[in-house]
């Protein structure tokens, strides 16, 4: 195989006429181009120079093979600044997974940011269910997922894969307007609905399964009458009058016929995580990370907050540093 380096040195001594002119272009000494230059002509088998007492002469095919490594030399040295904007992170690819509530609340200001500071790199997203999306991220088909783990139900993820903390969601109570356990100043009486209908996820979902467990501390089993893994479905049954609900912050949207409020005595959460495998050297990791914390700060509300880790940040456009960054 060719030298890249000897056909640069080539190309240089054909265009000035000389090894020593070569040499104070390309930085080299006049021995070593003349040593790259006999190396080139043992590889393509013939001389590419006639010595001359007062100079060098190009052949025929020292012309030849100078003018199509100049080609060659092009392309190699732009595939050298793709590959050095890959590795500062200014363009690749960036491969992102979501569950569809931060899908519709924390994933677009996110994308926008990356999109605004990386507009050479290509975003691609896929939502589903955390546990859909987590064989993806250690099999390496996405690089950060976003997840959920709710306080009573809690997860354990994979060793291989690290955990960044992001957003805190207080459970909220959906109820129709009017209701009246709303009798309570500082929130619901869980204990209150005990006699309802209840509006909840799919059996077996993490969300039911919270459900339960709240409602078992409180000494009653919901009377789940109505099911649905949409948060708009489940909202605007609350809102018609047909049951009541409880659901994560990012999840509840203001709606006519309908009152959100916390729990009075035992309030619990919803959290969520930036998932991605320790491993993973792709440059844009970390500026999608910096680009969901500072989504997550914007989402400051009555029943969504920044974890803790991320609203103590040094400062208001600065991520903190991630267990990725100081392993760069």
């Amino acid at each position: 195989m060719l030298n890249p380096l000897h056909l640069r040195t080539l190309v240089e001594v054909v265009v000035t006429g000389s090894f020593a002119r070569a040499a104070r272009r390309t930085g080299y000494t006049a021995s070593a181009v003349s040593q790259q230059i006999a190396a080139l002509e043992r590889a393509v088998g013939t001389p590419l120079f006639e010595r001359e007492a007062h100079g060098i002469r190009p052949t025929g095919m020292a012309f030849t093979i100078a003018e199509r490594a100049r080609e060659s030399i092009a392309v190699l040295d732009s595939l050298e600044r793709d590959i050095r904007d890959v590795v500062q992170g200014r363009s690749g690819r960036l491969r992102l997974g979501t569950f569809p509530t931060a899908g519709e609340r924390l994933v677009p200001s996110a994308v926008a940011e990356l999109t605004r500071s990386h507009p050479g790199a290509e975003i691609l997203l896929d939502e589903a269910e955390p546990d859909d999306l987590l064989p993806q991220v250690q099999k390496g088909d996405l690089d950060l997922t976003l997840v959920f783990a709710y306080d009573l139900v809690p997860r354990v993820w994979p060793v291989e894969l690290t955990a960044f903390p992001l957003i805190e969601e207080t459970l909220v109570v959906l109820v129709p307007t009017g209701h009246h356990a709303l009798r309570h100043a500082d929130g619901i009486d869980l204990a209150a609905l005990a006699d309802e209908r209840w509006v909840a996820s799919r059996p077996g979902t993490a969300g039911a399964t919270s459900l339960f467990r709240i409602c078992a501390a409180h000494m009653f089993a919901p009377r789940v009458a109505f099911r649905s893994n949409d948060y708009d479905v489940v909202q605007g049954l609350v809102a018609a009058g047909a049951g009541v609900a409880i659901v994560p912050g990012l999840a509840y949207q203001p709606r006519e016929g309908m009152v959100a409020v916390p729990l009075a005595q035992t309030p619990s959460h919803r959290r969520v995580s930036a998932l991605y495998r320790t491993a993973n050297h792709n440059p844009l990791l970390k500026a999608a990370l910096d680009a969901f914390v500072l989504a997550g700060r914007g989402l400051e509300g009555p029943f969504v907050r920044a974890d803790e880790s991320i609203r103590s940040a040094p400062g208001e456009d600065e991520a903190p540093t991630t267990e990725l960054e100081e392993a760069v």
